[in-house]
C-alpha cells in the first residue's frame, strides 16, 4: 500500500488535518506512516485524498430562483462621445500617477460635475459603467447622490446581487422600494408602523416634501411611544417646509423627555419669527441690552442674565456652560440667536441693521452680542443683517463687527444670492488676496460669476509675480480648476507660459507656476467638451 493510499485510509476529519497543518508536523503526529522529513508530506497527501473525498460527497441541490429581470430604464441614452467620456473619468483613480500632477486634469475631480450635467439633462446610465459607477460611489461617500440618481433602478437591482453595493439600498429611500404617496394612507400606515427605522425616516421626509401636515400627524400619530434617539431624528425632518403650523406640535416638544429633542424644538421655533417661543425668547433678550445716551456717543450696554430659570431651559436654553466659557454670556449668547432679529429696529429707535451694529458697546461685550447676532441671521435666513455683520469687504481684515471668523463669514454669505455673494467675494479677493479665501470661495455658486473669476485669476498671477510656490496655493488651484467659467481659458493662455522669474522668487517657481496654469487651461478647456458631449443635439 502506498503513502497516499495510508493516509486515505487514515479518515481523519478535515478539521484535524487543518490543525495539524496549522501547528506543524513537528508538534503534530502527522497522519500516515511518514515521519521527520515524510511528515509534511504525508499530511498533504492526505489532505488532497479528503478534499477530492469532500468534494465527490456533495450532493446536488435545487437550483436558486433566477432573479427578475431589472426594470428597464426609459430616460434617454448618453450620447456617445459622453459615454466615452464617461469610461475614462471612471478609469481614472486617485494616486495612480504619483508624484507631480503635470499638466494632466484630474479626471476624478470632474466626475461629480459630469454627473451633475448628466442628471441634468435626465441621461440613462450606460448598464455596462454600472459597476464602475457602484465601485466609485463606495469609495467616495460625496458622490453617491448623484451616483445612485444617474444609475436608477438597475443600480439598485445589482446592489442587491453583490453586498459590496448595498450602501446603496441604505441611501435609496426606502431601500430603493416605491414609496408610498399622501394618496396611499394604508400603506403609509402599514410602512409607518411596520417598517425599518430607515425606510420610515424615508417616508417621512418624502410625505413632508409633498404634504407637510400629513407627515406632521403621521409624526404626531406615535411620537410618545418612540425612542429617544428616533424622536430627534423624525423631529430633524421637519426642517424642510417648516411653517406656522408646525408650531403646536412643537411646542409640545419643548416639554419632551429628551434634552437633545427639547433643544432642537426650540432651535426649530426659534426659526418662525411670528411663533410664541420666539415673542418669549425677544422678551428676554431685549431685557439685556439696552441704549445708553448718557454719554455723547450712544452706546449699547449689555446686562446678561444672573441665571437660567426654569422657563429659559424648557425653551431651549442649555444651563451649563462650555469649559472656558462665562455662565451670564453663555445664556446671554443663547438668548440673542434665538430672539427674531426685527426686533432689535423696535427696541433702538427704528436703526436699520447697519446702524446698529455700527453702535459700540460697552465692557467687551461686542464680541460676544454680534457673534449672537450672526447666529441669528443664519438661522433666520435674514440678508440684511448678514449684510450688515458681513461690512464692506475691503474693511480691514474684511470683518464687519460681527464676523469674527472666516466659518462665521462664508455662513453669513449663503444667505446672500449668488450674485451678491460673488461679488462680496471678488471685492475681498481684491483687498486681501487669497490667503485667506479659500473658505469663501466654496460658498459660491459654479462656475465662478465673471467677477469673481477674475478676481481670483488676477490674484493668483499677483502670487506668481510675488516669486512664491503654486503650492501654497494648490486648494485654492483645484477649486478654479472645478469652478472657474471654461470661458476664462482664454485669459489663462499667457499665464500658462513660463516667464522669467523675479530675483527674490523661489528657485524654479515659474516653472512649477508654468505647470499649474497649463493644467487649469487644459482642465476648463475639458470641462468645455465635456459640456458639449452632454448638450441634447
Amino acid at each position: 500500500m502506498t503513502g497516499t493510499s495510508s493516509a486515505a485510509s487514515s479518515g481523519l476529519p478535515w478539521e484535524e488535518l487543518v490543525t495539524t497543518a496549522l501547528l506543524g508536523t513537528d508538534r503534530r503526529t502527522s497522519p500516515g506512516p511518514g515521519s521527520g522529513r515524510e511528515a509534511p508530506v504525508a499530511l498533504l497527501d492526505a489532505a488532497a485524498v479528503e478534499t477530492v473525498r469532500r468534494r465527490a460527497g456533495i450532493r446536488p441541490v435545487r437550483a436558486a430562483v433566477r432573479p427578475e429581470p431589472a426594470a428597464a430604464d426609459g430616460r434617454p441614452a448618453l450620447p456617445p462621445a459622453a459615454a466615452r467620456r464617461l469610461a475614462t473619468l471612471l478609469a481614472d483613480r486617485p494616486g495612480t500617477g504619483g508624484g507631480r500632477r503635470g499638466t494632466a486634469p484630474d479626471l476624478m475631480e470632474l466626475l461629480p460635475q459630469w454627473l451633475a450635467l448628466a442628471n441634468a439633462y435626465g441621461y440613462a446610465a450606460p448598464p455596462e459603467a454600472l459597476p464602475a459607477l457602484l465601485d466609485a460611489a463606495r469609495g467616495r461617500t460625496d458622490l453617491r447622490p448623484a451616483v445612485l440618481a444617474f444609475a436608477g433602478a438597475r443600480a439598485l437591482w445589482l446592489a442587491r446581487l453583490n453586498t459590496d453595493w448595498r450602501f446603496a439600498l441604505r441611501a435609496a429611500p426606502g431601500g430603493g422600494a416605491a414609496l408610498p404617496g399622501p394618496d396611499e394612507p394604508e400603506r403609509v400606515r402599514r410602512l409607518w408602523q411596520e417598517g425599518l427605522f430607515a425606510e420610515r425616516v424615508a417616508l417621512l421626509t418624502a410625505l413632508r416634501a409633498h404634504g407637510p401636515a400629513t407627515a406632521r400627524e403621521l409624526l404626531a400619530s406615535t411620537w410618545p411611544a418612540e425612542r429617544a434617539e428616533d424622536r430627534l431624528m423624525f423631529l430633524d425632518t421637519l426642517r424642510a417646509g417648516l411653517a406656522a403650523a408646525d408650531e403646536p406640535f412643537l411646542e409640545g416638544a419643548l416639554a419632551d423627555r429628551s434634552r437633545n429633542v427639547r433643544a432642537t424644538a426650540a432651535e426649530l421655533l426659534s426659526a418662525l419669527p411670528s411663533s410664541a417661543l420666539a415673542a418669549r425668547m425677544a422678551q428676554r433678550a431685549t431685557a439685556c441690552v439696552a441704549v445708553d445716551r448718557t454719554s455723547g456717543t450712544p452706546t449699547l450696554v449689555v446686562e446678561a442674565p444672573h441665571e437660567c430659570d426654569p422657563g429659559m431651559e424648557r425653551d431651549g436654553v442649555q444651563p451649563k456652560a462650555p469649559a472656558g466659557r462665562g455662565e451670564r454670556s453663555w445664556w446671554l449668547g443663547q438668548l440673542v440667536e434665538a430672539a427674531p432679529l426685527g426686533v432689535w429696529s423696535r427696541r433702538f429707535g427704528g436703526r436699520t441693521p447697519e446702524e446698529i451694529v455700527a453702535l459700540p458697546v460697552a465692557d467687551d461685550w461686542q464680541g460676544e452680542l454680534h457673534g449672537a447676532w450672526c447666529r441669528a441671521a443664519v438661522r433666520q435666513r435674514d440678508a440684511g443683517w448678514s449684510r450688515a455683520l458681513l461690512g464692506a469687504p475691503s474693511t480691514p481684515e474684511a470683518g464687519g463687527p460681527g464676523a469674527v471668523s472666516l466659518a462665521e463669514r462664508a455662513k453669513l454669505l449663503a444667505t446672500l444670492d449668488d450674485g451678491e455673494r460673488a461679488e462680496w467675494v471678488a471685492g475681498f479677493i481684491g483687498t486681501h488676496g487669497l490667503s485667506e479665501a479659500f473658505q469663501l470661495l466654496g460658498v459660491c455658486a459654479v462656475p465662478w460669476a465673471p467677477p469673481l473669476g477674475r478676481a481670483v485669476v488676477d490674484a493668483l498671477d499677483i502670487a506668481r509675480d510675488a516669486g512664491s510656490y503654486p503650492w501654497s496655493f494648490s486648494g485654492v488651484m483645484g477649486l478654479a480648476e472645478r469652478c472657474l467659467d471654461p470661458a476664462e481659458a482664454v485669459r489663462l493662455d499667457p499665464l500658462a507660459a513660463a516667464a522669467e522669474e523675479p530675483e527674490n522668487a523661489a528657485p524654479g517657481a515659474g516653472g512649477y507656476w508654468s505647470e499649474a496654469f497649463q493644467r487649469l487651461t487644459t482642465t476648463l478647456r475639458l470641462r468645455a467638451t465635456m459640456q458639449a458631449e452632454l448638450t441634447p443635439l
